[in-house]
């Protein structure tokens, strides 16, 4: 595919966050802040996740990267199928290193057990539509020491046994992310979000099987049913029982 979006690039030492420093960006320059522009930074000193969470990344060995595109063709009520093509992007690129990369709902990037990546997506509408999306990405790529209380971190350097080239490897997401936004733009929604759907639950961790999970009424083991186009998430229980959730309202309990 010949592709009308290519990145440009903002390298920056430091800042506070990635996602920050392009919102600020885009809100003083406004569209003259082309589609995939990426600010990328060696070290964020308040990296975020979603919901608040930190991100902890050891200097100059991952990537902490923000990229702005501007959904206007997508109904807000259709928001969902930005988390999609983003973690599947992501997915796909990693998964040329190892074939146990997953996507953990809704949008983190396991291997294994591990997280390996974490998504935070900040939309901002227009009308019944998104008038701007602002994606940022952290990506475990050459750390090998992990020092916060995070339970389950892993690199892709600790997957290989090898440094990587973190410049290759944030092309290769961006072309890929360029891709799924010009089919999105370009084909009838229906038919591009029914094929996002179906390679996004075959993408999905633990979409096999029984699994521990943690709810507001306790701890129970369930097995995925599958992720509606909304974005909730569906689990059947041993007992037969489907329950529903949004975004924080069940935690998965790792397994060793």
């Amino acid at each position: 595919m010949e592709l009308h979006y290519t990145p440009t690039f903002i390298s920056l030492d430091e800042t506070i966050s990635t996602n920050q420093y392009l919102q600020q960006l885009c809100n003083e320059r406004g569209s003259q802040v082309a589609p995939l522009t990426t600010v990328t930074a060696e070290y964020q000193s308040a990296g975020k996740g979603q919901r608040g969470n930190s991100w902890e990344s050891e200097a100059g060995k991952n990537l902490l990267f923000s990229l702005v595109f501007y959904p206007t063709f997508i109904e807000a009520r259709h928001q969902f199928l930005l988390s999609q093509i983003v973690s599947l992007s992501i997915k796909e690129s990693l998964s040329r290193w190892s074939d146990e990369i997953t996507i953990k709902w809704p949008n983190d990037i396991y291997w294994r057990e591990k997280k390996i990546c974490g998504i935070l997506i900040e939309n901002d509408l227009a009308g019944i539509h998104i008038g701007r999306c602002i994606c940022g990405i952290g990506l475990n790529v050459n750390q090998t020491t992990f020092l916060s209380d995070a339970p389950n971190p892993v690199s892709l350097r600790q997957i290989t046994g090898q440094e990587e080239d973190r410049q290759k490897l944030l092309e290769d997401i961006l072309r890929r992310i360029a891709i799924y936004y010009q089919s999105a733009e370009a084909e009838p929604y229906d038919t591009f979000a029914q094929e996002v759907s179906v390679r996004y639950a075959r993408s999905l961790f633990r979409r096999r099987g029984y699994h521990p999970y943690e709810d507001a009424n306790g701890r129970f083991r369930a097995r995925l049913l599958r992720v509606e186009p909304d974005g909730r998430f569906v689990l059947e229980d041993e007992q037969g029982k489907e329950h529903t959730y949004l975004f924080k309202e069940v935690q998965y309990l790792l397994e060793s």
